[in-house]
């Protein structure tokens, strides 16, 4: 099977069902920022966390592709798609409840920044915040899961916790942003 099959030539693409969207279409973009969002977990894996994160993180990635997979498909077609797990964002919350545990108590806004993993978090953090956005806007125009929708939320929470946990586990400090007077 080769890789470009030309159908998206003339700037439509087809969902998984057969129907023909134009590629600005809100679903599309949805879905490609959901995409944009797993490529970026992948840098994340690769910049040195615990291995127990890393491992999270690949979970996470294997959700954003059955996410981005019932977005592709079309009503008729969804119901052969795997189920998207029930109360997935239970297992988010638990995680950030696991590693904030162990953090000192959030008392001001903090820089993104500190290593380059931690770094990479609060980048994944602002990509799903825009998915989340792009996602609403969605629901909006079309009946769309609310189980994705609070999953998308959870799952910036968890970035936020993780950039802080990474930098935590590195021994750096956070730096807190000061506002100027």
């Amino acid at each position: 099977m080769k890789i470009y099959t030309k159908g998206g030539d003339s700037g439509q693409t087809s969902l998984f069902g057969g129907r023909r969207l134009p590629k600005s279409h809100l679903r599309i973009e949805v879905y490609g920022t959901v995409d944009e969002l797993n490529s970026w977990l992948g840098k994340l894996t690769t910049e040195g966390m615990p291995l127990d994160c890393t491992e999270f993180v690949h979970a996470i990635q294997q959700d954003l592709f059955l996410m981005g997979s019932h977005l592709a498909a079309t009503d008729d077609v969804r119901h052969h798609l795997p189920q998207w797990p029930e109360q997935s964002e239970q297992k988010i919350e638990q995680e950030i409840d696991r590693m904030d545990a162990v953090l000192a108590p959030l008392t001001n806004f903090i820089l993104p920044g500190g290593t380059p993993a931690s770094a990479s978090a609060h980048l994944c953090r602002c990509v799903c915040r825009r998915a989340e956005r792009l996602f609403v806007a969605l629901s909006i125009e079309e009946p769309v899961s609310p189980d994705l929708l609070r999953y998308l939320n959870r799952l910036s929470d968890y970035f936020f916790t993780l950039a802080r946990y990474l930098m935590h586990t590195a021994g750096v400090e956070e730096q807190a942003w000061r506002p100027s007077k």
